[in-house]
């Protein structure tokens, strides 16, 4: 059985805070490091550590058997019914979100259309703004206010127990692997099919730590953190500007490409270095960046009106995403699959380095996470012997050198993140 120290003392927790939303026992917290990790506040009971061994997205990410009878499943970009790019309507959303407003667009139609009572999703803290807290959105302020991407720690599972006891029913806004633990949860607790009406994931590289907030700021030349009244990562424009405003009404700014490209992306997590599902997989819909490319298939990263990739993985998905469109709240193109992979890089791939690093972990006598049904064999075939061996040897030696908790993460041209 993993327990919730073994899963932090091998790198394998990804902060979701799922093991706190289940039981009153377990409370999230910052690290020293700078991530959300659970802490128990006191005893676990057997049969709570037992569920928590089962559905820990950090410590398994498994596509049942009885799951697979549904949309055809792509080795590389996972369960797929359709395939889009999109953007929000509303001209002032779709600047002001990271990547066009494709997400914040589909949930104001879930709220507009009554579909949803409410949305859970993560936006900046009220009491920091380089924190991150658990939002709940109910029109189109709220979402507006927590559109954007957060490279940034976040939790939005901790209440989760409340949330499926409470009235409502609500749309779920997180990372790919807040979405696995949902879905695999799920299995076993029938409320959130009922509670839960779409859940919906962003496309993710990895969640730097604070630390990487406080060396974004230090860039900029701010010492101080408590002189930020207001601080985003992305947005105001695609793919927009790092942008921090001081007390005294100064702004300072620094380009997408310094501030994830070369600072960022150097703070991620562990367990996001052996992640097989960067592109949720297990949620309804999914979106990301929809970058323009070069005529060699280069993603362009200068300042454009905002565009996302759609994609629908379920009927209930799909469905969603049809109305939001009839009801002229998304605007959609056609994108052709095979595309995907000169916007998303970094994504292409990523299957294909998850064998390597477990290699590495369990040569260094690392406890193992679970994958299956992911398609990384085919994955590891693709990628080519040569990339999975420098892949397994820089993995190694970052865990015989005891750099498990951050490290140097994907390069830009690598990159895929939040969507608004």
């Amino acid at each position: 059985m993993l327990d919730i120290e073994t899963i932090k003392a091998n790198g394998l927790c990804a902060g979701c805070g799922l093991c706190a939303g289940i039981d009153g026992s377990i409370a999230m917290h910052d690290s020293a490091e700078g991530f959300r990790r659970p802490r128990a506040t006191g005893p676990i009971p057997a049969d709570v550590a037992a569920l928590i061994d089962r559905v820990c997205p950090g410590a398994n990410v498994v596509h049942e058997q009885s799951e697979r009878g549904g949309p055809d499943y792509h080795p590389i970009w996972g369960p797929l019914v359709a395939a889009r790019l999109g953007w929000s309507s509303d001209p002032a959303l779709r600047r002001n979100a990271s990547s066009g407003g494709g997400l914040s667009a589909i949930l104001l139609h879930l709220l507009e259309s009554g579909t949803a009572d409410y949305v859970v999703q993560t936006a900046v803290a009220a009491t920091s703004p380089v924190r991150n807290a658990l939002a709940i959105s109910t029109g189109r302020d709220d979402v507006f206010r927590a559109a954007g991407s957060r490279y940034a720690p976040s939790s939005p599972l901790e209440d989760i127990g409340e949330r499926l006891d409470a009235p409502g029913r609500f749309a779920f806004v997180g990372k790919p692997c807040d979405v696995a633990g949902l879905r695999q949860l799920a299995r076993v607790d029938p409320r959130v099919d009922e509670k839960v009406v779409c859940m919906i994931a962003f496309m993710c590289a990895g969640v730097p730590s604070y630390r990487g907030t406080s060396a974004v700021l230090s860039a900029m030349g701010i010492a101080d953190e408590n002189a930020v009244a207001a601080f985003r990562y992305r947005g105001d424009g695609w793919p927009g500007f790092a942008t921090a405003q001081l007390e005294d009404g100064t702004k300072a700014t620094i380009d997408y490409a310094t501030s994830w490209g070369a600072i960022l992306n150097r703070h991620l997590q562990f367990r996001c270095k052996i992640c097989p599902d960067g592109i949720g997989e297990f949620a309804d819909v999914v979106c990301a960046d929809g970058w323009h490319c070069d005529a060699q298939g280069n993603p362009l990263f200068g300042e454009r009106e905002g565009r996302s990739i759609v994609l629908t993985r379920s009927a209930r998905g799909e469905a969603l995403v049809a109305e939001a469109i009839a009801t002229g709240a998304l605007v959609t193109e056609p994108l052709a699959v095979e595309t995907i992979s000169n916007m998303q890089p970094f994504q292409a791939k990523r299957k294909g380095l998850v064998v390597s690093r477990l290699a590495a972990m369990a040569l260094t006598g690392r406890r193992l996470p679970r994958y299956r049904g992911l398609a990384l064999t085919e994955n590891v075939r693709r990628l080519g012997l040569a990339e999975s061996a420098r892949s397994f040897l820089g993995t190694l030696r970052r865990l015989v050198g005891g750099r498990i908790a951050a490290d140097t993460g994907p390069t830009l041209s690598q990159r895929t993140g939040r969507q608004g």
